[in-house]
């Protein structure tokens, strides 16, 4: 169905819907069940303007209320029950940032057609959704009135013959019973009234996002520009507050990261030559689906064995983790789960053989160094640029020792020779997206000229934070080809040893962490050291 012929009424008609409800009066809803999905929730009356759609529900959800009581969901017996109260929260957050007559209103994502199919693509919640109410189904709008910090969802009504292919549509005795409506309210339209409301300020979700490029789009419904309406000081608030998680927030990040975990270590034990990446890749999904409840992933999966460990981002439609495993492959798997709408981002390499070579433990010692120098200096305070360079510092000097590079550190860095081995930055941002927003606010430090301008963040780190710290080192022949013809990188190299590793590919270390009040907390929990890995691999030991 077209979204906007759902809001047309919002602006130009007055009616109620035609579900059998009988006492419009409030809306208690103590149980709602979505689907599969169980959301608790507790609500209350919704004088929101007297203004929102006839062809939608709406479910007041009253934020100090929502925090004294234990409503949660999760995926089932043995998942983290996520409490609402963290939605709540987050609501709160934001009504003390806005002013009395402000209403923010965010659309919901959709379900997806692939191409001209009637198939439809997986539904992921769009993260500002997610962020504001932790609704999962798609075709809902949310809005939230600063003035009573009172929410309002607005959930799409389907025609009835939906029911012979989804499932029985809900009556109103059925309303009752699944979501316990003790008392319940249909909003009433705008129509005459409307000259009421012109003095409210309707704030929209629209800004650049840093990493993609792309725009947070702007709810959209017919008649909107009758209204006062902004759309710029709404997404620099969220995206704020999203850098900064609630303690709600971090279990949730705690555990996606800790199923993540998990599964990686079930593919170190899997993992052995002579099986295809993807098999790697599938038993990390099912781990993360059969054990966490994380029906999605993060990202593509990213499972590069040999040279194919140099490619960054490795796995796509044209290399679906489709190589065979050598015995003497280095193994870069990059994945990560997502559990209610909150992502985990971690890499593991080891060697497919569960041994290292001399070649091998150089290379990952190397990296290590440069994951530990961070994970010791980072804490509140600390910019992350400095961060990046202690680590690229920590590597090259690691490599020097090696005998792949020559000189002094500091000179190779005003060279570009860190950019040339790890051509992305330390890391970023993590929640919500992958690739978290907030990286570059315009509050915040803009972004740093070459060759620093692929980080994804220059902020100052602050407790609350979570980030990834992912240093790599890759053999990637279009750079060391173009390093070698440049007499001013050339110099640091030693190419006869560099020659040794053609064809190695690459390693990265990936650690999702929390900034705290002193330094850091790792929320991931894999083997790290080349002991760890070995003895892992060999004994399956139960490494925690």
């Amino acid at each position: 169905m077209n979204k906007t012929r759902y809001f047309k009424s919002l602006l130009h008609t007055k009616c109620i819907t035609s579900y059998p409800l009988t006492r419009p009066r409030e809306v208690i809803s103590k149980r709602v069940i979505i689907n599969s999905y169980h959301i608790n929730s507790y609500t209350t009356s919704l004088p929101l303007c007297k203004c929102f759609l006839s062809n939608r529900f709406a479910l007041s959800v009253e934020s100090n209320l929502l925090l004294r009581m234990s409503a949660t969901w999760s995926m089932g017996p043995g998942t983290l029950e996520v409490p609402l109260s963290l939605f709540a929260t987050n609501r709160k957050r934001l009504a003390v940032k806005l002013k009395p007559g402000q209403v923010v209103v965010l659309q919901g994502g959709d379900d997806i057609n692939l191409y001209d199919t009637d198939v439809q693509y997986v539904f992921r919640q769009e993260a500002y959704f997610t962020w504001i109410c932790g609704v999962r189904e798609p075709g809902c709008y949310f809005a939230l009135d600063a003035s009573t910090g009172k929410g309002y969802l607005f959930v799409p009504r389907l025609p009835e013959e939906y029911e012979v292919w989804m499932g029985k549509l809900l009556s109103c005795h059925q309303f009752k019973e699944i979501y316990s409506v003790d008392e319940y309210r249909i909003i009433y339209c705008f129509s005459r009234e409307k000259e009421n409301f012109i003095s409210i300020i309707f704030q929209f979700q629209s800004g650049p996002n840093t990493d993609s490029g792309l725009t947070a789009k702007e709810a959209v419904f017919e008649g909107i520009d009758e209204f006062n309406v902004d759309n710029e000081i709404l997404f620099p608030i969220i995206a704020e507050l999203r850098v900064i998680k609630t303690p709600a927030e971090i279990e949730v990040m705690k555990y996606v990261c800790k199923i993540s975990s998990d599964a990686h270590k079930q593919v170190m034990l899997y993992a052995k030559p002579g099986l295809m990446e993807y098999q790697c890749e599938s038993v990390f999904l099912d781990h993360c689906y059969r054990v966490g409840g994380c029906r999605h992933v993060s990202y593509t999966c990213i499972c590069g064995s040999g040279d194919n460990a140099a490619t960054l981002h490795y796995g796509h439609a044209g290399a679906p983790n489709a190589k065979i495993i050598e015995k003497d492959d280095m193994c870069l798997f990059d994945m990560g789960g997502n559990y209610a709408g909150y992502a985990a981002d971690i890499t593991c390499s080891f060697p497919a053989n569960g041994k290292f070579t001399p070649q091998q433990k150089l290379i990952y010692e190397a990296v290590l160094n440069a994951r530990d120098a961070v994970i010791r200096e980072a804490k509140p305070g600390v910019m992350w640029v400095d961060m990046h360079l202690a680590a690229n510092r920590a590597m090259l000097e690691h490599l020097k020792q090696g005998g792949l590079l020559k000189g002094d550190v500091e000179e190779m860095i005003k060279s570009g020779i860190n950019g040339i081995l790890q051509p992305h930055g330390l890391g970023h941002l993590l929640g919500l997206d992958v690739h978290d927003v907030g990286g570059y606010l315009p509050s915040c430090p803009p972004r740093p000229s070459p060759p620093l301008a692929r980080l994804r963040t220059a902020r100052q780190l602050q407790p609350g934070m979570i980030l990834t710290i992912e240093p790599g080192c890759y053999f990637i022949p279009r750079l060391l080809h173009g390093a070698k013809n440049n007499p001013d990188q050339s110099r640091f190299f030693n190419w006869d040893v560099m020659e040794k590793y053609r064809g190695f590919g690459g390693v990265r270390i990936e650690d999702d962490v929390l900034i705290t009040e002193t330094g850091v907390e790792n929320l991931t929990f894999v083997p790290r050291t080349v002991a760890e890995i070995e003895d892992f691999m060999a004994n399956g030991a139960n490494f925690k």
